[in-house]
């Protein structure tokens, strides 16, 4: 996803600070915040980052910046995150002009941001607690509306929360002989060649619409109360449902405290792999799976998961 910055030879300051802004304008308020924060770590690292000029962002710089990250106990997926944003930048600033290739520190034999990757803490439900989720309907009607979107996201192939928040009556296409959820995910949908995600709407992901269109006030024709404004667009949608992802994670950990699930932190992230956890158990494919989860970053993988159909997948997923 490449904007095209109409300042020349400037302060490389500025021309993040014109890339935010139009992110912003443009409704790609997740991203203008990933630049935002990186922004400012930048400018605690460097407090003449306000004078900086895109060939002063050499190797030695990009160097000093890790060093830096580290010593404020930065861990390897953090500074992974700030360095895919400077990285875009100066792909950014290279291709406008901005920048030269001369200088760019992320090239080959240059700083390698995927060593900085570290595995993270498994995040999955042993079955025997997510019985217990899929089999304890609560009395709070609040923990009851907290259980369920827990287990449409399950049931949805892990589908995140701002892409559950989004989805409205539109995303529901009638395919191969079926009902299905069809959209794209918010985080990767402006890459190359994205490619939708169907979801087949099985009588478990039917059951809970029709709770959530009977027991819930839906706007807007969305199809899950997350979204509780109407009219709202841009950064005050994307800071509404981050509001209300807060308060969900909240009620998860008070739900998992109702149903003495100790095991991990059960926050929304936690359907997602456990998930994929339940279809790797019942030996489903790991390259189906990826499919299934949305990845699209692997190019080599996506070559060959392009030979499984829709109806491969519908099976799959009968297991969850």
């Amino acid at each position: 996803m490449f904007f095209s910055i109409t300042q020349k030879k400037g302060k490389v300051k500025d021309y993040i600070e014109n890339l935010i802004t139009t992110l912003k304008d443009t409704n790609h308020v997740g991203n203008a915040n990933c630049y935002s924060v990186t922004l400012h770590m930048l400018e605690l690292f460097d407090n003449k980052f306000n004078e900086k000029v895109f060939s002063e962002i050499g190797i030695k710089y990009v160097k000093a910046f890790d060093v830096f990250l580290q010593k404020r106990d930065c861990k390897g997926n953090t500074r992974k995150y700030y360095f895919k944003a400077l990285r875009a930048t100066l792909n950014k600033a290279i291709q406008d002009g901005e920048a030269s290739e001369n200088t760019y520190p992320f090239g080959k034999g240059g700083f390698n941001i995927a060593s900085l990757e570290e595995e993270t803490v498994k995040r999955y439900l042993p079955m025997d607690c997510m019985e217990k989720i899929k089999s304890s309907v609560m009395e709070n009607q609040t923990l009851e509306l907290t259980r369920r979107l827990f287990l449409f996201s399950y049931y949805c192939y892990g589908i995140s929360f701002i892409d559950m928040a989004s989805l409205t009556k539109k995303n529901i296409i009638r395919y191969n002989g079926g009902d299905y959820i069809v959209y794209k995910r918010n985080k990767t949908k402006e890459a190359k060649k994205v490619k939708a995600i169907q979801i087949k709407i099985t009588p478990e992901i039917q059951s809970h619409l029709n709770w959530f269109a009977a027991n819930t006030i839906l706007i807007e024709n969305y199809l899950v109360p997350i979204i509780s404004r109407s009219g709202y667009q841009g950064e005050q949608l994307y800071n509404h449902i981050r509001s209300r992802f807060g308060r969900n994670n909240k009620n998860l950990k008070e739900l998992a405290k109702q149903l003495d699930i100790t095991e991990l932190t059960l926050t929304s992230y936690v359907s997602r792999h456990t998930m994929a956890m339940t279809l790797q158990d019942n030996q489903v494919p790991r390259e189906i799976i990826s499919q299934i989860l949305g990845h699209n970053d692997l190019s080599t993988t996506n070559t060959y998961l392009d030979s499984f159909s829709s109806g491969i997948i519908d099976e799959a997923v009968k297991v969850l």
